[in-house]
């Protein structure tokens, strides 16, 4: 099969599909890469270790979809890119259709096949394409926050973290999934007083039972449980996802009076459309704006910020799903592998999963 992998063009995006190494296992397996010219370039790995790993280097993205049927991406293709695909192209790659409605539109108006990291599921219930990423915006929810809370970044001007007889400050977690629980575990390594809010009480006993209770409260989710949490906290997390459809709206607006002036949300779950009502889609240039008092982080990309790290997990999960599709064809692997079907997101115009389709008719 010929595969694609064109450069990310998303804001601070330097993440790449395929490294060098996944590339010459795709060749050994008899299937034909092209990459485009600087695709690596940002995180070290240059067109001549493409080349010597046996991948044909071409200068533009056009290229690169007119040389291809199956293209390999992080992020969801742009409104620019849309010109170069069509039918004969599957598409795979993150997608969080439901964030971007009118671009999704777009998207699956090209006639191509489209199947999502992040709807791909596993034999137990979990999303091993959506984890790693997950893990990563988990455990930089905390970072960017504690760098956001000082006060040359607008923020309230205080340390996450326990000094002496001072006492800790308060951090709020809400939704334990994967990226709440890497959230959760970085906050615990940096001494905050933590409270954990999610819909599951097993969840929350589960994490006691790992956790106890020093510093940690364990709240089961509700509109006024999360309200009150809150009031006196220093940062919130929001890590809330729900397969294929938009993140439900856990803060509302009338929330955020009663927040400290200069707290800080981080919004992981903004690429499904946000979960909290005062979030909009922000960037690595510019990543926080201030609503009601109260400093808003709501990056699109967060692992885009460690490209490195995000890459080498990111090929770790997807290559043998790559190889899959490749190895088989797109028909015969979807047919075969329910869960791999799980992530056909669109096809021939039209949307096909049911919570995607669910989403976006909303």
């Amino acid at each position: 099969m010929k595969i694609g992998v064109p450069k990310e063009i998303k804001n601070n995006e330097f993440r790449v599909s395929l490294t060098p190494a996944s590339v010459r296992i795709l060749v050994d397996h008899s299937h034909e890469v092209y990459v485009q010219s600087m695709a690596g370039d940002a995180i070290g790995f240059s067109d001549n270790d493409y080349l010597n790993s046996g991948a044909v280097i071409l200068n533009s993205a056009k290229e690169v979809f007119e040389s291809t049927t199956l293209i390999v991406k992080v992020k969801e293709p742009m409104p620019k890119e849309f010109q170069y695909i069509n039918e004969k192209h599957t598409l795979f790659t993150y997608l969080h259709l439901a964030g971007e409605p009118e671009q999704a539109a777009g998207l699956v108006a090209t006639g191509a096949t489209g199947i999502a990291y992040e709807t791909v599921t596993a034999e137990d219930g979990s999303m091993p394409l959506l984890a790693p990423m997950s893990a990563i915006a988990g455990q930089l929810s905390v970072i960017v926050g504690s760098y956001h809370l000082l006060r040359p970044n607008k923020g309230m001007g205080t340390l996450i973290g326990a000094f002496n007889d001072i006492e800790p400050r308060v951090v709020t977690v809400i939704g334990a999934g994967v990226a709440g629980t890497e959230a959760i575990e970085k906050a615990i390594s940096n001494k905050a007083y933590l409270k954990i809010i999610d819909l599951s009480e097993k969840r929350l006993n589960e994490l006691k039972n790992t956790h106890g209770t020093h510093n940690i409260e364990y709240i089961l989710s509700t509109e006024s449980t999360i309200e009150q949490a809150i009031k006196n906290s220093d940062l919130v997390i929001g890590a809330v996802y729900v397969i294929g459809k938009k993140a439900p709206k856990v803060i509302k607006n009338n929330m955020l009076k009663n927040m400290k002036p200069g707290a800080v949300m981080v919004d992981i779950s903004i690429d499904q459309g946000g979960c909290f009502e005062s979030s909009r889609p922000t960037t690595h240039d510019e990543p926080t704006y201030l609503h009601n008092g109260v400093l808003h982080y709501c990056v699109t990309n967060m692992p885009g910020a460690v490209p490195l790290t995000a890459t080498e997990a990111l090929n770790k999960a997807t290559l043998s799903y790559v190889l899959e599709l490749a190895n088989k064809g797109i028909d015969i692997a979807l047919n075969e592998n329910d869960h791999l079907a799980n992530g056909l997101n669109f096809k021939n115009g039209n949307v096909v999963h049911e919570a995607v389709k669910e989403a976006l008719a909303s």
